[in-house]
């Protein structure tokens, strides 16, 4: 996925022209706190509801303010991480995007990024989602995989979170089955630390309940 497919069909820019009480007006219809500015095929700049208020230009034309306009842009090509990473590094609710000639082509909102990323990591798909924790040197996918696609599941998606300061990391899994009780338990026999378990309270009660009567089992032996 590419910024290219992530433009907004509807978030208009605003020109050098226009003045900050337009810029505000839109800002709240789209909900939102950044506006492109654009002359022409060319992006003058971003302007934020932040500098109209320190600037009071609420009724004067965003040109005469060009040189307090943002820069922050991003190009069509680029991957949808790295727009991520634009975007939230620089606290932005929205940023412009160029082609690779550095014309302006729309832009890419908070809200548009959301919507497409719930479709990357599979929200959508039914199934359940386990946490693992571990240390970064024991990290294997492949070891990871073959234990879901052992237990005929696979996984739909996963992203892994660096503890800070630490050798330790989590990875997250989202599998495409409801019922991760054999799954879990061979991660168990594997030695790893599950975090967290989501999935259907009544499989997770029924997990418990199997383990309890196997333990009674064993203290009756």
């Amino acid at each position: 996925m590419i910024a290219q497919y992530l433009i907004s069909g509807v978030v208009p820019s605003l020109r050098l022209t226009d003045n900050g009480q337009k810029a505000l007006n839109l800002m709240e219809i789209f909900r939102i706190s950044h506006l492109p500015v654009v002359e022409g095929q060319q992006l003058a700049g971003l302007i934020s509801d932040k500098i109209i208020y320190d600037l009071n230009i609420i009724d004067k034309p965003l040109g005469d303010y060009s040189e307090h306009l943002l820069s922050p842009h991003v190009h069509t090509n680029q991957h949808i991480y790295e727009v991520f990473s634009a975007i939230s590094g620089l606290n932005l609710s929205a940023i412009p995007v160029l082609d690779l000639n550095h014309n302006y082509c729309g832009v890419i909102t908070v809200l548009d990024l959301a919507k497409k990323f719930v479709d990357l990591v599979a929200v959508r798909e039914p199934g359940g989602v386990i946490v693992l924790e571990l240390n970064s040197i024991d990290y294997s996918l492949s070891q990871i995989a073959q234990i879901v696609e052992g237990n005929d599941a696979k996984i739909l998606s996963f992203y892994i979170s660096p503890e800070a300061e630490s050798k330790r990391m989590t990875v997250t899994l989202k599998i495409n089955v409801i019922d991760l009780s054999a799954i879990i338990q061979t991660f168990v026999r594997y030695d790893y630390n599950i975090k967290a378990v989501y999935m259907d309270d009544s499989i997770i009660q029924n997990l418990y309940d199997d383990r309890y009567d196997q333990l009674m089992k064993f203290m009756n032996i």
